[in-house]
């Protein structure tokens, strides 16, 4: 199996294991909704940089956007560096389930690095954040 579709296994296994959690825990939220989340920004992110950080459409992006602004998770507010935008960002029930997913992500990561041995997981932290400097231009 190829290095990539390995890489992928590994993380909708972690998509499936955290939207599973946080449902249980009683949000209400789609891997395709959390993903958008995840890169929201701490003061607020524009919807065009979601979406191409995302990289998804700006439609599909603006769909995402309003599920969650519909169930309370995130608002739009002016963008106080242009008056024309807006900035989405989180809600404090919405930062509450950001925060409740990071702890979840972290006991996941802090099950593999168990499974793999501090050696293998820090090699392998290392060798991701390599590939990212190589692939990821939003790093």
């Amino acid at each position: 199996m190829d290095v990539a579709t390995l890489m992928f296994i590994a993380y909708r296994a972690m998509d499936d294991r955290i939207v599973s959690a946080m449902r249980e825990a009683g949000y209400d939220i789609t891997v395709a909704q959390a993903r958008l989340a995840q890169r929201i920004a701490e003061d607020g992110s524009r919807l065009v940089d979601l979406a191409e950080q995302a990289q998804v459409t700006k439609q599909t992006a603006s769909m995402l956007v309003a599920a969650l602004e519909q169930k309370g998770y995130v608002e739009r507010v002016p963008d106080p560096s242009d008056g024309r935008a807006r900035l989405i960002r989180f809600t404090a029930e919405g930062q509450a389930a950001a925060d409740h997913a990071r702890e979840l992500v972290m006991a996941v990561e802090q099950e593999w690095n168990d499974h793999l041995g501090p050696p293998l997981a820090t090699a392998l932290r290392e060798a991701l954040t390599s590939l990212r400097e190589l692939v990821d231009p939003y790093r």
